[in-house]
């Protein structure tokens, strides 16, 4: 018996329904990969922009680059590092202005940190430094230092490089009130533009190897500690630590000199 008209129509219903469904769910199953994707890379590029400068403190400070105890440096594509014959087996003096109303006064070591004072002596004589955000700090009972040195204020941003090695770093893993050290990931080579300013008795995680010692405060560290870091910070991750964050005066260098 011949199926009747409405019957055809029944499965011709049926068939389109089922194609469009099958459709449905292959685009499904595309928008699921595609998303996933997307993903992935939103987590990679997020992973390099962060930054890579985090210094690791002692005390149970969380290492992540945004809320870790440990001064941070950002990952950077490769470019040509300053010659260490710059600075090598030299003093220089200079000076640091935080917002408008803190200077410090400023010495480098080019004899015991010969590749990270050309670095800085280089930054500075071109202008880098001005305008870039001092935009972590950590106020813990070991660990007191302000983070500068980064072109954005979420921590990232550099000069499009990184380098190595690691100089005059502490065998005792202190670091003294006043000294200017370098931030870094976890790698030797991962030195960037980025500095931290110890105002405080600090001891940072020696097993990766330590921070570069790259000078020191000579002058204004009472007025910095004065109009910025006595004024607080914000945490980061309240619930890892309240000692590290930003800090709550915002905080930029205006001006950076040195000869």
């Amino acid at each position: 018996m011949a199926p009747s008209k409405n019957d055809r129509e029944a499965r011709e219903r049926l068939r389109r329904y089922t194609a469009r469904q099958q459709v449905y769910g292959v685009q499904t199953k595309r928008r699921f990969r595609d998303n996933v994707a997307a993903i992935i890379a939103v987590v990679l590029v997020g992973a390099l922009g962060t930054g890579a400068q985090i210094v690791y403190a002692r005390g149970g400070f969380s290492p992540a680059p945004t809320a870790a105890s440990s001064p941070s440096a950002s990952a950077s594509a490769a470019s040509a590092v300053p010659s260490k014959s710059i600075a090598e087996d030299r003093t220089w003096t200079g000076s640091l202005k935080l917002n408008s109303n803190v200077t410090l006064g400023i010495e480098l070591d080019g004899a015991k940190a010969p590749q990270a004072t050309s670095v800085l002596v280089t930054l500075i004589k071109k202008n880098f430094y001005e305008g870039t955000h001092c935009w972590r700090m950590s106020n813990g009972s070991g660990a007191k230092f302000l983070q500068c040195g980064a072109t954005k204020a979420d921590g990232t941003g550099d000069d499009g490089y990184q380098f190595g090695p690691l100089e005059n770093v502490p065998s005792d893993s202190e670091y003294k009130t006043g000294v200017i050290a370098m931030a870094r990931a976890s790698t030797a080579d991962s030195q960037a533009t980025q500095f931290f300013i110890v105002y405080g008795p600090t001891t940072l995680d020696g097993t990766t190897g330590g921070y570069t010692v790259v000078g020191k405060v000579t002058s204004g560290l009472s007025s910095m500690e004065k109009n910025i870091t006595d004024k607080g910070l914000t945490p980061a991750d309240s619930a890892t630590s309240s000692t590290d964050g930003a800090p709550k005066v915002a905080t930029t260098i205006t001006a950076a000199t040195i000869k």
